[in-house]
């Protein structure tokens, strides 16, 4: 029996498991399994997409399971692209582009571990702005956050003067300047 995905009844906060499916009504191929899985509303915000993913896994925790990773894995080419170092866009070939996947794995591994210490502290709203102001939630791998707190502490340092002038004349605003160096000093950017 032929039936399209988009009329499985799939819900918010659902996900099926179809066992030796058929794919494609015209030259079917089979052997496959079919995983369905469509996320809750998240924080007031409706789930507009479902995954529907061709598996050959066994059982709906592990293709879930092994879907999610590949989410890590897909930041990481953005981060390396046009999300963070813009690899594609040096021209470099041969042994020039090794050389330079190589310092990049370095900082990148920095910028993880910054990332991460960023996150534990929990003063992630401080070092990194949101860049898509139409989403309520913040999308910033642990990558971006990395390299945001370290482009943060470089500007304090550097324009730390100009700030406290300007924190003179806007009083208002001092309490959020308080907070945010408390932050820095926190995960120890500044001391």
């Amino acid at each position: 029996m032929w039936r399209r995905l988009d009329q499985l009844g799939l819900v918010p906060g659902t996900s099926l498991y179809f066992k030796g499916v058929r794919v494609r009504k015209t030259r079917p191929v089979a052997g496959f399994d079919i995983t369905c899985k469509c996320q809750r509303n998240y924080q007031g915000l409706q789930v507009k997409d479902a995954w529907f993913i061709l598996t050959d896994l066994g059982s709906l925790p592990v293709a879930i399971a092994t879907y999610k990773q590949r989410m890590g894995i897909e930041e990481m080419f953005r981060d390396c692209k046009t999300g963070g170092y813009n690899i594609e866009g040096t021209g470099l070939r041969e042994e020039r582009l090794i050389e330079m996947i190589l310092l990049m794995a370095i900082a990148y591994t920095s910028a993880i571990f910054q990332g991460a210490e960023i996150q534990k502290k929990q003063v992630q709203k401080y070092v990194s702005r949101r860049k898509e102001t139409s989403k309520k939630y913040r999308r910033r791998s642990t990558f971006g956050m990395g390299k945001d707190g370290e482009q943060w502490a470089n500007y304090l340092e550097r324009h730390s003067l100009e700030i406290q002038e300007l924190m003179k004349l806007t009083r208002n605003k001092r309490r959020f300047y308080q907070q945010g160096i408390q932050a820095a000093t926190l995960i120890g950017y500044i001391s």
